[in-house]
């Protein structure tokens, strides 16, 4: 039963950054959403669309394309209100660059190698932003909680399969999940103050 956790994992991946624009789109909030971290996971998921293929992970395909596609879309949206972090570009190509040198230089394993680092790096900006955004109500709890499903997944998945990479990418996920979701939750209190616009501090890194 356990060879079905990638589509598990599909179920929950596929649609999980949907949320997110749909809010940005209806309220136009972008407070506590970081450019940085879209931007990031649209690069890494097209990568590990690449590991994936590579490894055999057939269906795992699907949902690495639907994230690096609508996260993409989340990067889009927060660019056109104004919420990119201008600072941050410069690493980001870098780290873009560093994906294709492992992949040219080693191959699958050159890259899982760089990709086992990558959830670390692509959720990093998202809770920097999350938690030094006095109000961040542009959160979407829904997306999270995608998120939450799908990288569980993952991570049984790779402790199943005893592949470092996925243990890694999951539980990096899972913690940074059930972090975004608390910092959501409360941001939407009813004794929280209600803000728009943008707050994102680069992260140091």
């Amino acid at each position: 039963m356990l060879d079905f956790l990638p589509i598990a994992a599909a179920v929950f991946g596929i649609p999980q950054y949907l949320p997110q624009i749909l809010k940005l789109r209806r309220t136009g909030d972008t407070a506590g959403v970081s450019w940085s971290w879209a931007t990031l996971t649209s690069i890494n998921n097209a990568a590990w669309f690449g590991y994936f293929m590579a490894s055999g992970y057939w269906s795992a395909s699907l949902p690495s394309t639907a994230a690096s596609v609508l996260a993409g879309t989340v990067s889009v949206l927060l660019v056109r209100r104004g919420a990119v972090n201008r600072r941050a570009i410069g690493w980001i190509c870098a780290w873009a660059g560093l994906l294709v040198a492992a992949t040219v230089l080693g191959g699958r394993l050159g890259l899982g190698t760089l990709l086992a680092a990558a959830s670390i790096v692509q959720v990093t900006p998202s809770l920097w932003t999350a938690y030094r955004t006095a109000h961040p109500t542009g959160i979407s709890q829904g997306t999270w909680a995608l998120v939450f499903g799908e990288l569980s997944c993952w991570l049984t998945f790779g402790l199943w399969k005893t592949d470092p990479r996925l243990i890694t990418l999951g539980a990096t996920g899972v913690l940074a999940s059930l972090l975004m979701l608390a910092r959501a939750r409360r941001a939407g209190h009813p004794s929280a103050i209600r803000t728009t616009g943008v707050d994102e501090v680069q992260p140091q890194a």
